[in-house]
C-alpha cells in the first residue's frame, strides 16, 4: 500500500501534555483528542472516523491497550506514540510485523522519578509518615528512636539504567554509599560499585530501590526468597513495575522486622481512573508509604514527555527519520532539502535491496542518496530522489516499489 502525507491526523487521548499539540501544530498536523483512555472497540471507532485518504498517527498513555485489531483496523495507521517510558501497552510484534512505527520517551521523566525515590528514602529513614499520622490523630510523637540520617547509608540499586544511574549520582551527592546491580555491564558513575548478584546488593544495602523493566526476568524478581536474604531491617522502594515484587510476601516481611518498612508506587493491578477504588495487601502499614504511580508525574516530566514523542513523530512523518524507534530499525535521516524521499518498510529477507533498486534502473531515475537497515525481521529503506513527491514517476515508482511481496509499508516524502 501506497501512503503519502498530506495534513496527517494524530489522535491523541489520556490528556497527553499541551507540548505535544504546539509541536503536532508546526508541522501542520491535525490534532484530534480525548480525555481518557479508550476500549478496544472504541478506539476503533475513534480512529476509522479520522479522514480515510490521510495518515493517522496515535498518541496514548499507559491506560490505552494498542491491539493488532485496532492496528488493522486503521490501514493509514503510520505510527503509534506512546507518551509514556513503558511501551507494554502496544502489541510491538503486530506493529512491527505491519510497519507501524512506535516511539516511547524513555528519558523525559527520568529526574522526577529519581528525585521522589530520594524524597521516599529519606522520609522513610525519619519514619515522618508514621510521624504525621500520628500528629493528624492528635498524638505527639517527638522521639529519635528508629529515625536516622541517609549519610553514609548505602544505597542498593537494582536496573543502572537512565533513572538508576542519575538517582546514584544525587545519593551520593547525600554522602550515601552507592552499590548496584544489573545484567547488563554498566559504567558506574561517581564512586558507585557493581555487585555480582542481586543476593549480595540485598545482603549489604540499607535501601534497596528497583528501576527494571517489565519482563519475563524481573516479574516477581523479589519474593519470599529474596526477601529473607535482605539485610535486616533494610528499606525497600519500588518505582519501577508493578509485577517485579510479592506484595504478600512483602507484608509478611514487613510485619516480621525483616524489611524496616517499603515505599511502593507501581502495583500489580491498578485502577483505571481516577477515583476508582483502590485495594493493596500493603494498606494499613504504618512503615509503608504508597503512592499511584506518581514517579513521572510532575508537571517538569509531562511538558518533556509531549515535546520528545511528538518531536518524533513529526521527524517521521517528515523526514522517515525512525532515533528511538522501538519497532522499526534508527536511522537518523536529516530533512529533505530538495526533491523527493521514498521510505520503504519490508520483510528482512536476501534480495530485498537489489530488487529495489532494479526498479530505480529500470525507471530511469537517479539516486542521490541512499539508507538501509535491518532489526531482526524488519528493514528499512530511504531512497533520495531529485523528483518532486507530486511527480508521476514518483507515484508510479512508489506503487511498484509497494507491490513487492517483500514490502510492508511504502510513502514518499
Amino acid at each position: 500500500m501506497v501512503r503519502a502525507v498530506p495534513r496527517p491526523n494524530i489522535l491523541l487521548l489520556e490528556s497527553i501534555h499541551a507540548t505535544a499539540h504546539e509541536e503536532f501544530a508546526r508541522h501542520g498536523v491535525v490534532v484530534h483528542t480525548a480525555a481518557g483512555a479508550m476500549e478496544e472497540a472504541q478506539l476503533v471507532a475513534a480512529l476509522r472516523a479520522l479522514p480515510a485518504d490521510r495518515p493517522v498517527l496515535l498518541g496514548i498513555r499507559s491506560k490505552t491497550r494498542v491491539t493488532p485489531a485496532v492496528l488493522d483496523a486503521v490501514p493509514q495507521l503510520l505510527a503509534v506514540g506512546a507518551f509514556c517510558i513503558g511501551t507494554d501497552q502496544i502489541g510491538l510484534s503486530a506493529a512491527r510485523e505491519r510497519g507501524i512505527a512506535v516511539f516511547n520517551a524513555p528519558f523525559s521523566n527520568t529526574r522526577s522519578v529519581a528525585e521522589l525515590v530520594l524524597g521516599e528514602i529519606i522520609m522513610l529513614s525519619r519514619q515522618v509518615f508514621a510521624r504525621s499520622e500520628a500528629c493528624h490523630r492528635g498524638l505527639w510523637h517527638k522521639s529519635a528512636d528508629g529515625s536516622h540520617e541517609v549519610r553514609g547509608k548505602t544505597l542498593g540499586i537494582v536496573g543502572y539504567g537512565h533513572i538508576g544511574s542519575q538517582l546514584s549520582v544525587i545519593a551520593e551527592a547525600l554522602g550515601m554509599q552507592v552499590r548496584y546491580h544489573d545484567l547488563l555491564a554498566k559504567l558506574p558513575l561517581g564512586n558507585a560499585q557493581p555487585c555480582n548478584s542481586l543476593h549480595e546488593l540485598l545482603g549489604l544495602s540499607d535501601f534497596v530501590t528497583l528501576h527494571v523493566p517489565d519482563t519475563e526476568l524481573t516479574r516477581g524478581m523479589i519474593g519470599a526468597a529474596e526477601l529473607a536474604v535482605i539485610k535486616r531491617g533494610a528499606y525497600l522502594i519500588n518505582a519501577s513495575r508493578g509485577m517485579v515484587v510479592d506484595l504478600a510476601a512483602l507484608r509478611d516481611a514487613l510485619e516480621h522486622g525483616q524489611v524496616g518498612g517499603a515505599a511502593i508506587d507501581v502495583f500489580p493491578s491498578e485502577p483505571a481512573k481516577v477515583g476508582d477504588v483502590f485495594d493493596s495487601p500493603l494498606r494499613g502499614l504504618d512503615s509503608v508509604i504508597l503512592t499511584p504511580h506518581i514517579g513521572g508525574s510532575t508537571q517538569e516530566a509531562q511538558a518533556n514527555i509531549g515535546r520528545e514523542v511528538a518531536t518524533a513523530l513529526a521527524a517521521y512523518l517528515i523526514s522517515g527519520s525512525t532515533t528511538g524507534c522501538v519497532t522499526l530499525p534508527n536511522i537518523d535521516a536529516a530533512p529533505l532539502r530538495s526533491g523527493a524521499r521514498l521510505l520503504n518498510v519490508h520483510r528482512n529477507v536476501p534480495g530485498v535491496l537489489s530488487a529495489i533498486n532494479q526498479l530505480l534502473a529500470d525507471s530511469q531515475v537517479n539516486i542521490t542518496g541512499q539508507r538501509l537497515a535491518t532489526m531482526e525481521s524488519i528493514g528499512l529503506l530511504h531512497v533520495d530522489v531529485p523528483l518532486r513527491a507530486s511527480d508521476p514517476e514518483i507515484s508510479q515508482l512508489s506503487a511498484a516499489i509497494a507491490a513487492l511481496p517483500t514490502s510492508l509499508l511504502t510513502r514518499v516524502i
